[in-house]
């Protein structure tokens, strides 16, 4: 669904990718080896692997804005790779901390190499995304370069405190609708936020209008999750490619669910059971239900759908350069539910 959107910039992109992590990267025994293994290149013994993994929506949403804003994309291929490498970093150390033993239908580093070596390739990534993010003073100016560079440093800080409070809530019985909405703002919305804002300045150096496309990828990147969080729910698993009411099974804090556990007694009382089967799964769908649970989250996604929209309209991008945006937009929340 999303190729279309990649396509133009997939092969610079790649080789930019490999570029980086060919100069950057001491090839120790099994060191690059892992990187690579994490960027989708090679398999655990080294030989080429010929499908697809991770769908490379973050750079290309940062080269759309900076197309959109005026730019060449072509100038903003390092800081591209940067966030790439950046969301890469992110997903090794997510896999070690929720334990997930999958990623892109394979073992997750840590699974093949172990915790300890996934750990220290998960950092090696993160410094590559900071060399990629240098080069890019050498097609702008420094004071583009320092506000690049300050719009990075926040997201990673950003995407760290969402993490934090991801796994905090793991362990609260009870969590605010607010206190979610601002982990989504860091573990979701700040990439998205950053790859549209650092797009939109290195295409002109305008912070006041780069600032808006920011607000626009955060925005749009809440509104994402909750449309996934409503379709972990009422999602037809034809479409999602996973059993209807997944979130429920695994008593996820989802945004349905933390608004029906506000207003149901008796959710929160279903909840408290350890054995959760499929008649458990019914009723905590059947309360969410009651209390209007799914409509309460689609109001919430549309709200946060028009500001990102509303935002990237005060932007005043080129509309002619602003449709392959739209399109980007419009195919993110294609999912029925």
């Amino acid at each position: 669904m999303f190729a279309q959107f990649v396509q133009p910039y997939w092969t610079a992109l790649n080789d930019r990718l490999q570029d980086i992590v060919r100069s950057e990267l001491p090839d120790e025994p099994g060191f690059g080896a892992m990187v690579r293994y994490a960027m989708g290149w090679e398999n655990e013994d080294g030989s080429p692997y010929d499908k697809l993994t991770g769908k490379r929506l973050r750079p290309a949403l940062l080269l759309m804005a900076n197309q959109s804003a005026g730019g060449q994309w072509t100038d903003a291929l390092d800081a591209a790779a940067s966030v790439e490498l950046l969301h890469n970093f992110s997903l090794i150390h997510d896999d070690i901390q929720d334990n997930s033993p999958i990623r892109h239908n394979r073992p997750t580093v840590w699974r093949v190499w172990g915790v300890a070596n996934a750990i220290n390739a998960g950092d090696a990534m993160f410094a590559l995304a900071y060399a990629s993010m240098a080069k890019m003073s050498d097609v702008v100016s420094p004071e583009v370069a320092l506000r690049l560079w300050a719009i990075f440093n926040r997201t990673n800080l950003e995407l760290t405190r969402g993490q934090h409070l991801d796994m905090r809530f793991e362990q609260l019985e009870r969590v605010s609708v607010d206190d979610y909405i601002s982990m989504l703002k860091g573990k979701t919305g700040s990439l998205l936020s950053a790859c549209a804002e650092m797009g939109a300045l290195t295409a002109n150096g305008n912070e006041k209008q780069a600032s808006k496309y920011g607000e626009f990828g955060l925005n749009m990147g809440i509104a994402f999750q909750i449309r996934d969080d409503i379709l972990g729910i009422w999602g037809n698993s034809d479409v999602t490619g996973k059993s209807a009411a997944t979130d429920i099974q695994s008593k996820k804090k989802s945004l349905p669910v933390l608004y029906g556990l506000t207003h149901s007694p008796e959710l929160v009382e279903l909840y408290q059971v350890d054995d959760f089967g499929d008649p458990e799964i019914e009723k905590a769908v059947h309360l969410l239900d009651e209390v209007q649970a799914r409509q309460y989250a689609i109001e919430q996604e549309q709200k946060f759908h028009q500001a990102a929209m509303a935002a990237l309209d005060e932007a005043q991008p080129d509309s002619q350069a602003t449709a392959p945006l739209h399109e980007f937009v419009d195919a993110l929340f294609d999912r029925t539910y």
